[in-house]
């Protein structure tokens, strides 16, 4: 469970939750989207929890994609992570840390984006040359992380009435966001649940995974849920609902409410040093991914190779890295692109959306097209309430799938288009996979 949550809890919680405020018309839909959004993604965790039982490969949804879909699917999805998932995530993780820097060191008008290609320049450095954090040190970042997002809860629950914070009016009706806004919150709310997958691969280890998996499930995403209301309920009480919509740093201005400036800068700090230890596991795993692709594809074998002076796959550290510096730059190309891709953090989420939703549900639909195709295959753990649990996850996923796909015009039809990219390519590299093999032959 420590490991589940501590891969969980990222930087989403510092800058989701005034975006989720600003799409949801009361307080009360606010609070019941993350509520919503723990149940969801149980049901997730448990349909995950079958295929990693049952597949306990290393390759996580490559395996189950392969094994329903064939080859072409599992393809694209790699070629997803390396183009839009992982450096959409390694974009948006970066945009939060400049957010955040910005109220420390000011460096003019485009500070945040600054400050977030200087953090992926650095980390892609690191990377390369080989120099990894001990595990002591990626122990620490993360008490430190979980101790944080507590601490601002109880701060905000504490002190709330010492910082006389204005009640948000009731809205009136036809006023705010509306419903519809609702369905676009939840795209803000499940990124920041993002992770709750991992709890699949451990389940994958338990002993006795008919019974502990559950409890691992059970326990992960309740605390998960539990600690999230929690920060959203303490934000509210201290800044208000208005204002928690509108602000860019909301753990920040919470605390800057409470104990001034000190307690600002203070949380500033620990939202950066959790934004670097989440772009560093980015780039660290996402390289990896890359690397695979190259390993399986001679088109991608350049990507495949490492770098004999460093140990490291340098080829796919700077590839994904520059990939994730366009996804940061582009807003800062012009005020009408920036219109309509959104700035930041949000760009780089709904860039990231369509993809990342739209394999989820294959994931879920690989729970039936495997349970006809392998029949006989050992499942260790079944999904309770079957087909039903795996029907709600893979409704969520539609319904994010579509969300995503209408929230945001441009950034949604890049995504795609990047995605759909990967088509035409993956045709290329079989081509040439079957002319070596005859060749050879």
């Amino acid at each position: 469970m420590c490991v589940v949550v501590g891969i969980v809890i990222g930087v989403g919680i510092f800058r989701a939750p005034s975006l989720v405020a600003a799409m949801t018309p009361t307080p009360t839909l606010m609070l019941a989207a993350w509520v919503l959004g723990g149940l969801l993604c149980f049901c997730g965790a448990l349909t995950y929890a079958e295929l990693a039982a049952a597949y306990p490969r290393v390759g996580g949804e490559y395996v189950y994609l392969e094994r329903s879909f064939g080859g072409a699917v599992s393809f694209l999805f790699v070629w997803a992570r390396m183009t839009v998932i992982q450096t959409g995530t390694i974009a948006a993780t970066a945009y939060v840390f400049g957010d955040y820097m910005v109220r420390l060191v000011p460096v003019g008008d485009a500070g945040s984006l600054i400050w977030a290609v200087a953090a992926t320049m650095a980390l892609t450095a690191t990377n390369v040359v080989g120099l990894k954090t001990g595990k002591w040190t990626q122990n620490v970042l993360t008490a430190v992380k979980v101790a944080g997002v507590l601490a601002i809860a109880v701060v905000g629950f504490t002190f709330a009435r010492a910082a006389e914070a204005p009640q948000a009016a009731p809205a009136a009706a036809g006023d705010g966001p509306g419903l519809a806004g609702f369905g676009l919150a939840m795209i803000f709310v499940l990124y920041t649940f993002g992770g709750w997958n991992e709890a699949a691969y451990v389940a994958g280890e338990l002993k006795k995974p008919s019974r502990n998996t559950l409890w691992l499930l059970v326990g992960s995403i309740a605390l998960l849920t539990v600690v999230y209301v929690a920060v959203n309920v303490a934000y509210l009480h201290v800044l208000g609902f208005d204002a928690m919509g509108k602000t860019s740093a909301v753990a920040a201005d919470a605390i800057t409410k409470v104990f001034g400036p000190a307690g600002g800068a203070a949380v500033s700090v620990l939202v950066a040093i959790s934004a670097l230890g989440a772009m560093n596991g980015c780039i660290f795993t996402g390289a990896r991914s890359i690397c695979g692709l190259g390993e399986d594809h001679r088109l991608f074998r350049a990507l495949g190779r490492w770098s004999r002076r460093f140990g490291t796959p340098a080829a796919a550290i700077l590839v994904q890295s520059a990939i994730a510096v366009v996804l940061i730059l582009l807003p800062g190309l012009g005020g009408g692109l920036r219109e309509r891709l959104g700035s930041g953090f949000e760009e780089a989420v709904t860039y990231t959306a369509p993809a990342f939703w739209a394999f989820f549900l294959l994931t879920g639909v690989a729970v039936f097209v495997l349970r006809v195709k392998e029949p006989d295959v050992e499942r260790p753990f079944r999904v309770p309430l079957y087909p039903v649990t795996v029907v709600v996850f893979c409704g969520m996923c539609a319904w994010m799938l579509y969300r995503s796909l209408d929230y945001r015009a441009l950034g949604a039809v890049v995504g795609v288009a990047v995605l759909l990219a990967g088509v035409p390519v993956y045709l290329v590299s079989r081509r040439k996979a079957k002319r070596a093999e005859y060749g050879e032959t």
